[in-house]
């Protein structure tokens, strides 16, 4: 699974950004700034052996991936629920589900979902936005 961002220079500086996960970096050339973006992703996931590749596309996109999906799908929902000002209470009583564990299991990198089910959860964690897949230009 591999997740789209644009590179673009603001003067001095290179910026890094995907915006589905609401992460940006900036840094004083595209190899920096590309550099940053992935230590971004390590340390907010803050798991022991996680690490995430970058693949670059062109002079102003690259794509982030990782061999660990279970942890990026986990930090996606995490980031969006924020993002949407959410507590796990409320993102389980959208769902439906009487505990907030039913829907915390995913963030804490305890199961998978299947791509129905992440919908499910993205709609729930991000109401009122289209969170858009798409195949990956480099594959």
């Amino acid at each position: 699974m591999r997740f789209q961002g644009k590179l673009c220079s603001a003067g001095k500086f290179w910026l890094a950004e995907v915006p589905v996960f609401d992460a940006m970096t900036q840094g004083r050339s595209r190899k920096e700034a590309l550099d940053m973006i992935a230590d971004w992703f390590v340390t907010m996931a803050d798991r022991k052996g996680f690490s995430v590749e970058v693949h670059p596309i062109g002079r102003h996109q690259f794509e982030v991936s990782s061999s660990d999906t279970r942890t990026m799908v986990s930090l996606l929902l995490q980031r969006q629920r924020q993002k949407s000002g959410l507590s796990l209470d409320q993102v389980a009583r959208r769902l439906g589900a009487k505990s907030r564990n039913a829907y915390a299991r995913y963030e804490q990198v305890v199961s998978v979902p299947t791509v129905e089910k992440l919908d499910e959860l993205l709609r729930a964690v991000a109401p009122g936005r289209d969170i858009v897949l798409q195949r990956s230009a480099a594959a």
